[in-house]
């Protein structure tokens, strides 16, 4: 069993934007709007740096700096632990001692403990509830992508029909959608 790298880097967004929701209602007594630079970097926080250009990258860490320390500091310590996450699951694909899996995984660990959110330590605990298959991922390779898109395909197809009422022709429209591209066919029908 492993664990698809697109939902451990859904769940570190989810926990930097939880944290700058929590700490902007706190501070400002209200939701993000325009005009509050944190909510107008929501976008780009949630973006991979190494993704990012540095133009636009230099600018968010200074724009976050700049924020009151009460919001600013807490955003950013999210944003590093994100960071550091998928430092770490970058690691895949490039068959990775154990030394440097470890070293990537306490700097981790370490960022989200020394933070004190309690988003982070959540984060924290899930990767470490799931670490035996995170490693796998990391060692292997392999993931659940195929799987899961075959399960969107057949949820989408019954969505389309708005149910069936016979199990056989969802059956079969399901096979259909779902072995296309191994019967040779490009477009769907």
């Amino acid at each position: 069993m492993v664990v698809d790298h697109f939902h451990l880097v859904q769940l570190a967004n989810q926990a930097l934007t939880e944290v700058r929701r929590r700490v902007t209602l706190q501070v400002r007594g209200r939701r993000g709007r325009k005009g509050n630079r944190e909510w107008e970097l929501r976008n780009r926080l949630t973006r991979s740096a190494a993704r990012m250009h540095e133009q636009h990258l230099d600018p968010m860490i200074d724009d976050l700096r700049a924020l009151p320390a009460v919001i600013g500091t807490p955003i950013l310590a999210a944003w590093n632990a994100k960071e550091d996450l998928l430092d770490l699951l970058a690691l895949a694909r490039t068959h990775p001692d154990r030394a440097t899996i470890w070293a990537r995984l306490s700097r981790f660990y370490e960022r989200c403990a020394a933070s004190g959110l309690p988003e982070l330590e959540r984060l924290a605990g899930t990767v470490s509830a799931w670490w035996p298959e995170i490693l796998a991922f990391l060692d292997t390779d392999i993931t659940n992508a195929g799987s899961e898109g075959t399960n969107r395909v057949i949820k989408t197809v019954a969505r389309d029909a708005y149910g069936f009422r016979n199990p056989a022709s969802q059956r079969l429209r399901t096979r259909c959608a779902t072995t296309r591209k191994a019967r040779g066919c490009l477009n769907p029908a």
